[in-house]
């Protein structure tokens, strides 16, 4: 079966195609396919409060293209959520509808605390050593999000108006700064030693750049030194030594800025990048939803 999500974010919108294979009794869920396109909802909503024409046009576009393909592959179910920079817009209600009329897409604007538990729904915890202490941080264009984790369960989850976007147009006040890093430093101060889990398409890009195999801990000192680096360069030189995307190069030095602030306020010396996030969640979600349907049938 195949599945599709949508992540409607400030920074880019994407579509994810996984595929669900059950053998043995035994599900696992593959990544098959990701489209991102880098519309930046973010510079309309967080400084003019609204989506602009031209934004909402190239959104409908994007959907309608995802519409497509989402027939051509044959999707089982989709679900398309909108996060902060649609949250944000005045005029968010207008362009969902417009986005349902033309594209044929029913987008979801989520609040905070669901697009947590979604990226929360990815259960990556699972997979680690329970007797551990984790803080999960997942940047994105508008907002971050963090979770903590002890014994294998959430002790504490905030979504904080803190992301790339906002911070590249100076919409983080100083006030509101101070407030996400002492939340961060209060709410682990009884949970030591901590390591982190960090996604979001920054966090993957500077774990990329470390040379770092997938899941294996990255020493914190390691990504500060690739951070400085890369701070070091202009955003020429970010595109052209370093061979990042033009929307990549300029946001990838605030999602640096957020994510060590973080883990030094949280005294995290190794952070772990499973390369997943919200879109990933989406289809977790989806496939439960579906196996919920099948068992309702027979019964």
């Amino acid at each position: 079966m195949k599945f599709a999500a949508i992540d409607i974010g400030s920074n880019a919108v994407r579509l994810l195609f996984c595929n669900v294979y059950t053998h043995n009794g035994k599900t696992s869920i593959k990544k098959a396919e990701l489209i991102r396109v880098p519309i930046r909802l973010g510079e309309d909503s967080f400084t003019h409060k609204r989506i602009s024409p031209k934004k909402a046009d190239k959104l409908v576009t994007a959907m309608k293209a995802f519409r497509h393909l989402m027939d051509v592959n044959d999707a089982v179910d989709y679900r398309a959520c909108a996060t902060s920079a649609m949250r944000d817009a005045d005029n968010r209600y207008e362009v969902v509808d417009r986005v349902r009329r033309e594209a044929g897409i029913k987008i979801e604007i989520i609040d905070g605390k669901t697009e947590a538990d979604i990226i929360y729904s990815n259960h990556i915890e699972q997979h680690l050593d329970k007797n551990n202490n984790y803080l999960y941080i997942d940047i994105g264009g508008g907002s971050t999000e963090i979770t903590l984790f002890s014994k294998n369960k959430p002790v504490v989850s905030q979504s904080f108006n803190v992301g790339t976007i906002r911070m590249l147009h100076d919409q983080i006040d100083k006030e509101y700064w101070s407030y996400f890093k002492n939340w961060v430093k209060e709410i682990t101060a009884g949970y030591k030693p901590l390591i982190a889990i960090g996604s979001g398409g920054n966090i993957n890009k500077l774990s990329k750049m470390t040379r770092k195999k997938t899941g294996k801990p990255l020493a914190v000192a390691k990504l500060k030194s690739l951070c400085e680096l890369i701070e070091s360069y202009t955003y020429e030189e970010r595109i052209q030594t370093l061979g990042l995307n033009p929307d990549r190069a300029d946001v990838i030095i605030p999602a640096s800025r957020i994510l060590l602030t973080v883990l030094k306020k949280a005294e995290i010396e190794k952070i772990i990048v499973p390369e997943i996030g919200l879109s990933d969640g989406i289809v977790h979600q989806l496939y439960e939803k579906h196996q919920e349907k099948i068992l309702a049938e027979k019964v």
